[in-house]
């Protein structure tokens, strides 16, 4: 085979060549287009830490923004809480001034009732007295013949009934 037999004469020089290529590669990459892709790594992270220090800081901001609300929610909620209790107690002080109110007139009505009830009972027994009285009168007639006054029968039957 032709190739190989000239492999031993072209082998330094395609050797020189290919350490030539590899030198002119590696001074274009090494000077050129290192120092741009360092730069840019670089830039990079100089905008990743950037980034993180604002991240940073508007954390901390929303924490001391969080501790403030915070605050205001629970004094609100105190608020809240002390308003309630307030109505609470209101609502109970016009509660008892309205029960005191409908008891006062409850027992208005009872003692009217009461007073009406005494003097119907009054009525009624004045009305048994004269009834009573009446009745003996005419049993005493029928029984033994003897006429009885109206006044002694009615002091007769008053004097048995309150007995």
């Amino acid at each position: 085979m032709p190739q190989l037999s000239q492999l031993s004469e072209v082998f330094l020089s395609q050797l020189l060549w290919l350490a030539v290529a590899l030198g002119f590669i590696f001074f274009v990459i090494a000077r050129g287009m290192v120092p741009k892709i360092q730069a840019t790594v670089d830039q990079r992270e100089q905008k990743i830490a950037g980034d993180l220090e604002a991240a940073q800081a508007a954390r901390a901001g929303a924490d001391e923004t969080e501790a403030a609300w915070r605050s205001r929610m629970d004094s609100a909620r105190a608020d809240a809480a002390r308003l309630a209790q307030e109505a609470k107690a209101e609502s109970a002080r016009q509660t008892e001034a309205q029960v005191k109110a409908a008891g006062d007139k409850l027992n208005l009505k009872v003692e009217t009732a009461e007073a009406r009830i005494r003097d119907a009972l009054q009525s009624a027994r004045g009305e048994i007295e004269a009834v009573a009285a009446e009745a003996a009168q005419e049993m005493v007639a029928r029984l033994t013949g003897v006429q009885v006054e109206r006044s002694e029968a009615a002091a007769a039957v008053k004097a048995e009934l309150n007995v």
